[in-house]
């Protein structure tokens, strides 16, 4: 229904075949979008870099949100080489394993900043990097979690994090749709990545989740995938705003 032919997609947050960023590169490209990928280290180039040859990705960058300077350096790259981008995926957060692994309220007040650092302002400076790039409007996407909005268990500081990104979606979304710029929250289930894997007693999540949702079906990377490649589409150019759940009806049960 839908095609991304010569569409320009920057996806940020692939560390393996197992990240949703990578469900969401596969699906854009297989709609026909040209790719730029980045990793985030010398360490993940290694796996990161064959995925992206794997795509015919045409730029594969590495960056770092935390080291300053990175982040432009990749929005020049693709100015130079592009001159435009459609479509931008967000796809990292972090928080100091002794923050993440504690309650809420013991959370420190410096890995409070380097959680929101990370996982929440980088998306707003991408969304301003990419702004100047969306003259004809385009999409800016994040992921989130259902731990934003009810308390999962094990989740702690994590949860109010991202409750934090999906306010910033709304708000960058009422502030840039005369754009035409549209702004997304991705919200998978809860499913196997390198970043879930920090969380504690994550299996027992993984498992109750498949119980309670009414298709005892766990999303995969493929279906948010998917999901992105629509929301990237023209077809999807008047939706905004909003967190999409992505896991099989897990949220609408009590």
């Amino acid at each position: 229904m839908f095609s991304l032919q010569g569409h320009k997609a920057l996806v940020v947050g692939v560390a393996n075949d197992q990240s949703i960023a990578w469900g969401c590169a596969k699906a854009l490209r297989a709609q026909g979008a040209d790719l730029a990928i980045t990793y985030l280290n010398a360490r993940a180039e290694t796996f990161v870099r064959p995925l992206a040859e794997e795509l015919g990705a045409s730029l594969i960058l590495p960056l770092d949100v935390g080291v300053p300077g990175q982040l432009e350096l990749v929005f020049e790259e693709i100015g130079e080489k592009w001159g435009r981008l459609d479509t931008l995926l967000h796809s990292i957060a972090f928080c100091p394993r002794e923050d993440l692994h504690g309650r809420v309220i013991d959370c420190s007040a410096e890995g409070f900043a380097k959680a929101m650092d990370i996982s929440v302002h980088s998306f707003l400076r991408m969304i301003r990097l990419a702004e100047p790039l969306m003259p004809q409007g385009g999409t800016c996407m994040t992921v989130s979690f259902y731990g934003a909005e009810k308390v999962v268990e094990n989740y702690n500081i994590m949860g109010p994090v991202k409750s934090a990104l999906e306010s910033v979606v709304r708000y960058a979304a009422a502030e840039l749709g005369e754009k035409r710029i549209s702004v997304h929250a991705l919200s998978p289930g809860p499913l196997m990545t390198r970043a879930a894997s920090g969380i504690d007693h994550f299996d027992e999540l993984l498992n109750a989740a498949a119980e309670r949702a009414p298709t005892h079906l766990l999303a995969s990377i493929e279906d948010v995938g998917a999901y992105a490649a629509f929301l990237a589409s023209r077809e999807a150019a008047n939706v905004t705003g909003g967190v999409h759940q992505i896991d099989g009806g897990y949220n609408i049960i009590a």
